[in-house]
């Protein structure tokens, strides 16, 4: 590696490093294996740092992988525990209220971030159960631009809501 691009990296570690464990610490709940699992995802970086795209977002890159390993982490963990464990530890109804709770505020608040347009047909089509051209119909719409409405919303709540859904799976395996 140049010495360019071992300068980036190291600069990328500093910068990184703690702000990554504090993010694995919330799906692992383990300092020490979130420290791992963060030193792993800056080895595989390491080992592909060259032959990655001069354009790409390291930031983003080391964020999702730490999230990945952290969520691999959890389901090689789970398939280890015997059941009297998961059973000892099951969430009792009062905290999958409360998360059920959180669950709805989250979507709540990502349906209520859409552009109007997008929300309304989002809204139409889950709520409603129209099919698009039913939309189409009543908004004077194309039947294409209906569909393109909903996926940019579905994009839209998949990018607001993927971190929580991720810690909610995580929460409500069995």
């Amino acid at each position: 590696m140049n010495s360019s691009n071992r300068a980036q990296f190291e600069k990328l570690f500093r910068e990184l490093f703690a702000p990554l464990c504090g993010f694995s610490m919330k799906y692992v709940r383990d300092l020490d294996e979130a420290k791992n699992l963060v030193h792993e995802a800056f080895v595989a970086l390491w080992e592909k740092f060259e032959s990655l795209p001069a354009d790409t977002n390291y930031r983003s890159y080391l964020y999702t992988s730490v999230r990945n390993k952290s969520l691999n982490y959890l389901r090689d963990r789970k398939m280890h525990l015997s059941v009297e464990t998961v059973e000892d530890h099951a969430v009792d109804n009062a905290s999958d209220q409360l998360i059920s709770n959180e669950l709805e505020r989250e979507i709540t608040m990502a349906i209520n971030s859409l552009p109007e347009k997008c929300r309304i047909i989002f809204e139409m089509s889950r709520f409603e159960e129209l099919k698009y051209a039913e939309i189409a119909d009543k908004l004077g719409l194309s039947v294409k631009t209906v569909e393109a409405q909903m996926s940019k919303a579905l994009s839209i709540l998949r990018r607001h809501l993927a971190d929580f859904l991720s810690l909610l799976i995580f929460l409500l395996m069995p």
